[in-house]
């Protein structure tokens, strides 16, 4: 059943009111308040649940206030060419997902992509901050990093910064919950990021990665949890996607980290 159009724009505009929130395509606060509300008995408990569903889903990593890009892109200007990698260092710590990926970040790019073609395109998918990354990729002079992710404010800093870091970026608004555009990429990244969308919708995970036009996937799943625990996270994690996968003609090489398991997958 079709929510009210006027209570659905009532929930988009109250949830946009938060600040937490005031960033967020207002499509997918559209696409989950609209599930909830034919949920709800109320427009006040829609738009509650609709915020603790963001906040599952573009939320889990997020801490504290709101990031102050100005102030970091003003820092990335006056930073010193060689010293920018360890500026970037210190701002994924902001976001949970890239801060885990921190202790591994030397040996990560390198033990993924040993062995693959040189990378022209690459695409990460629900990005954060992870194109800050980049310095530890090892791409090739001209790659171009497509970034896709559904914060406006946090695009707006990365398309900045990525030039900023001498890397041929190309950012978009994208939610991973609505089809994916026909952009054609060697890689593709979804790091962390099954896990998020499947508290939303459940059949996500097989669609997507059908989606994907790259012929090779990585894709990965916390082995700890933002507290640090593992909980056997890795164990379940790495049997409910080769059971997601079993049906696809797909060669799948598992890589294991300290704080992360990661699939590659190639179509």
């Amino acid at each position: 059943m079709n929510p009210n159009p006027e209570l659905l724009a009532r929930l988009v505009e109250q949830v946009l009111a938060s600040k937490k929130y005031a960033t967020i395509q207002p499509e997918l606060i559209r696409t989950i308040g609209a599930q909830e509300l034919a949920k709800r008995r109320s427009l006040k408990e829609a738009v509650k649940a609709t915020r603790n569903k963001l906040h599952q889903t573009v939320g889990a990593y997020r801490e504290g206030q709101a990031p102050s890009y100005d102030a970091w892109l003003a820092q990335l200007h006056q930073c010193p060419p060689a010293e920018r990698s360890q500026l970037c260092r210190r701002l994924l710590t902001h976001h949970a997902s890239t801060r885990e990926r921190l202790p591994i970040l030397d040996e990560f790019y390198g033990r993924l992509f040993a062995g693959l073609p040189p990378i022209r395109t690459l695409l990460d998918l629900a990005c954060g901050l992870n194109p800050l990354t980049a310095p530890w990729m090892g791409l090739p002079p001209g790659t171009r990093y497509l970034a896709w992710d559904v914060d406006y404010a946090q695009m707006a800093f990365l398309q900045q910064a990525l030039a900023l870091l001498g890397v041929a970026g190309d950012v978009a608004i994208h939610n991973l919950l609505a089809p994916l555009p026909p952009h054609q990429a060697d890689v593709a990244l979804l790091l962390k990021t099954l896990p998020c969308l499947e508290q939303v919708d459940k059949t996500i995970g097989l669609r997507l990665l059908d989606g994907i036009h790259a012929p090779v996937i990585f894709v990965s799943f916390p082995a700890q949890s933002i507290g640090g625990r593992a909980k056997g996270m890795a164990a379940n994690y790495t049997a409910h996607f080769l059971e997601l996968v079993a049906s696809r003609p797909w060669a799948v090489t598992r890589f294991d980290f300290a704080t992360e398991v990661v699939f590659r997958v190639v179509k």
